[in-house]
């Protein structure tokens, strides 16, 4: 039971984050228009703007979520997934910390389920740290 919060929750929950954020992403690319957009500051919109505008990073971040999506969620070397979205995660946490306050919900949730993968994990991460 203790394994199910502590390590399939938010596995699945920040899988499934993570997997709207790339279908949302791709589906930009696709049309040129969101699925889904919660509210974004002026300042939040310019920096989403030159992300897309940029012809490559847009595409490759949402692959790199969609690939860390799919290994958390079907739980097929979870720990890769966490270490390949963590960048991600941290960019999203800092956006909301300094250029839009009003989704700090969002990354505090991402902080606590992507913390406590880590700790599930960290046998995994041990060897990156001798």
């Amino acid at each position: 039971m203790k394994n199910l919060f502590l390590v399939t929750v938010p596995r699945v929950l920040l899988g499934l984050i993570f997997l709207v954020s790339a279908v949302d992403g791709f589906w930009w690319l696709a049309t040129g228009v969101n699925l889904i957009h919660p509210p974004t500051s002026a300042r939040g919109v310019v920096f989403e703007t030159a992300l897309q505008d940029s012809g490559f990073l847009w595409p490759f971040v949402k692959a790199v979520n969609l690939t860390g999506a799919l290994s958390l969620i079907s739980n097929v070397a979870p720990a890769f997934g966490l270490a390949l979205i963590a960048p991600v995660m941290a960019v999203i946490v800092l956006f909301h910390l300094t250029i839009n306050p009003p989704g700090l919900p969002v990354a505090v949730i991402l902080v606590v389920l992507g913390s406590l993968l880590v700790w599930a994990y960290r046998d995994r991460y041990a060897a990156l740290f001798r």
